[in-house]
């Protein structure tokens, strides 16, 4: 049995979880979403949001791991026994689902970094993305062969990961997010200075920030702009519970949620200033409106801001810091995922860890096969929804229940109020009580609605059903029988 590990400083633990909350969303997710929903007005859905539900949930996450000292699956049990499974469905969708998939996005970005020396999507970036290099099937069912080029890539990915999280929290996590996170912003930073001065970058920030208020008037962009704070802030995974868990008695815990709160915001922000400039060079260069060179989600990465770099000056050095930006962002989300997993399963069983992260990073580059077929895009997209917005939005809206009634929440905030400079009322108490689970429930209505007029992404039923309904329920399945198994005799 091991003893539990800590950060050796409130800084490495403030840059992992703000490490953790960076991820790839952060510079294509939100800067598209800003773009449609009103560019700069959007900050008033998306402020509200971060106020109203991402902060006081990130603050209970932290307090759960913090005043239960223990993994996701360890602090629930603790609260009340009967709901262990929660923690567990938590780590396990996220560790045998999203993660799996997130590698080979991950490894897509460390393929362009290196296309991006040669420009090897050469005139046409949408063809070589989705034709030669993804060769996407005509349907989920048509499976196809592993890409090698991802193959090779995703391998290097899953190393890298290994060999951080082996090395535990303050060798390994710790350290190398002291490493990424600085860097990553100093890259970023920089990118966005020259893309500002890029010709034609303030037509692309005009349409970013411009604000639009009709648009925040549709109750789709506020729903998406809470959707937007809950999954950014990686609420919901069993990270932020680890994570906290890890720290020493007297930390300041709210600061410190607020802190990773605002720093994961700025980051977006930074990053969609960079995002649009380039837009805004390629419609003024090839004479077209901002409208036809603007791609959503993983296009705006892989195809529109490759067509970009193939036409600035000195594009092939910006590409490659692009990608290796997006490497950085999407591994240091990715050690936590695998973390949150690891902590659990130490806390349940006593494993060791270094035997137990080489055993799970085997299973989960074996799991990631999948993803890096023919077929792989359309897998991704499926259970990325599924996972993303049901079993995210459950896990989140029970934790509220929970903590708010079935244990007396106002417990967590006293024991933040004792070690934090910024003291929480009453007010907190209903957040949790009444006001997210409430905001997620909604979320997931009307999810369920609009999935019952017509199946997702135009899939067909059964596609939808066995791929993602099925993955969902497999995962709770492990977590129910996983939580019946007997713990170790000494838990922390």
């Amino acid at each position: 049995m091991e003893n539990r590990e800590q950060w050796s400083s409130q800084i490495g633990f403030l840059l992992a979880a703000v490490g953790s909350a960076i991820g790839l969303g952060n510079i294509w997710r939100f800067s598209y979403m800003a773009y449609s929903y009103g560019g700069g007005a959007f900050l008033v859905p998306y402020l509200t949001a971060l106020a109203t539900a991402g902060i006081p949930l990130l603050i209970l996450e932290f307090a759960i791991g913090h005043e239960r000292i223990g993994s996701a699956p360890l602090a629930c049990r603790k609260i009340r026994p009967g709901w262990e499974w929660l923690g567990w469905w938590a780590v396990i969708f996220v560790m045998f689902g999203i993660v799996l998939y997130y590698m080979v996005v991950v490894a897509w970005c460390l393929d362009f970094m290196i296309y991006s020396f040669s420009l090897a999507w050469g005139g046409n970036p949408d063809t070589f993305f989705f034709k030669e290099f993804l060769q996407v099937s005509s349907s989920p069912a048509a499976v196809g062969g592993v890409r090698l080029p991802i193959l090779t890539a995703l391998a290097v990915v899953w190393f890298i990961n290994w060999a951080i999280v082996f090395r535990g929290i303050s060798g390994g996590i710790e350290l190398a997010n002291k490493i990424f996170m600085p860097s990553l912003f100093i890259l970023t930073c920089g990118l966005v200075i020259w893309a500002m001065n890029l010709e034609g970058a303030s037509t692309g920030l005009s349409a970013y920030i411009k604000p639009d208020f009709s648009k925040i008037l549709s109750p789709r962009v506020w729903i998406d702009a809470y959707s937007q704070i809950f999954f950014t802030l990686s609420l919901g995974f069993g990270i932020m519970i680890a994570y906290a868990s890890y720290l020493p008695g007297k930390t300041d815990i709210t600061r410190n949620a607020i802190l990773t709160a605002a720093i994961n915001s700025s980051y977006s922000l930074l990053a969609g200033l960079g995002v649009f400039s380039v837009l805004g060079f390629m419609s003024v260069s090839q004479g077209e409106e901002l409208s036809k060179v603007v791609s959503q989600s993983i296009g705006l990465a892989f195809v529109a801001y490759p067509k970009a770099i193939s036409l600035m000056p000195g594009g092939r050095f910006f590409g490659a810091i692009f990608f290796f930006c997006l490497l950085v962002a999407g591994i240091s989300s990715s050690i936590s995922i695998i973390e949150a997993f690891i902590s659990a399963m130490i806390d349940k069983f006593g494993f060791r860890r270094r035997p137990l992260v080489t055993m799970l990073s085997l299973c989960g580059f074996a799991g990631s096969l999948i993803f890096s077929t023919r077929a792989g895009l359309l897998w991704l997209d499926i259970v990325d929804h599924m996972l993303t917005h049901y079993g995210l939005v459950v896990v989140g809206i029970g934790e509220c229940i929970l903590t708010a009634w079935f244990f007396n929440c106002s417990l967590f905030r006293e024991h933040l109020n004792s070690i934090s400079s910024i003291k929480l009322g009453k007010w907190w108490d209903a957040m949790i009580r009444w006001f997210i689970p409430g905001a997620l429930g909604i979320i997931l209505l009307t999810d369920i609605a609009t999935e019952i007029r017509k199946p997702y992404g135009g899939y067909s039923w059964q596609a939808v059903f066995f791929i993602g309904w099925m993955w969902l329920l497999a995962t709770l399945a492990a977590a129910v029988a996983i939580a019946r198994k007997k713990w170790r005799s000494k838990p922390y």
